[in-house]
């Protein structure tokens, strides 16, 4: 009987375990900067309080520059970009900075693969 009984708890922990295993993914953005200025980016989930690169840091585009940022992210997960000019929060592209935006083009599912080449103009 106790064995019987462990064997059930052992089961009953593999299926807990089971429902809250998240698949993990990734999606890579390509961020070009065609803006006169340097630009500051970073990365939403809208699915989770989660911010790339996160830390208090941001990436950082000179003007003219193009990056890959490739993110580790839970599939299916929604990422939106957020984008402003370098010492100018007012002006800024996708969801802004912090996520204070909408937007209706700006945001990505994490499924594998790569975001067309998004470009920051004026």
């Amino acid at each position: 009987m106790k064995k019987l009984l462990s064997l059930g708890l052992l089961a009953l922990s593999l299926v807990a375990a089971g429902t809250s295993f998240v698949q993990a993914d990734e999606v890579t953005f390509s961020i070009r900067n065609s803006h006169p200025n340097a630009v500051e980016v970073e990365l939403y989930s809208q699915d989770r309080n989660h911010v790339w690169p996160g830390g208090g840091e941001i990436y950082l585009f000179d003007d003219g520059e193009t990056k890959e940022i490739p993110l580790s992210c839970e599939s299916g997960e929604k990422i939106c970009y957020g984008a402003w000019i370098s010492g100018d929060r007012e002006t800024y592209w996708g969801v802004g900075p912090d996520n204070q935006q909408s937007c209706t083009d700006c945001c990505y599912t994490c499924e594998g693969g790569k975001t067309e080449t998004i470009d920051l103009v004026e």
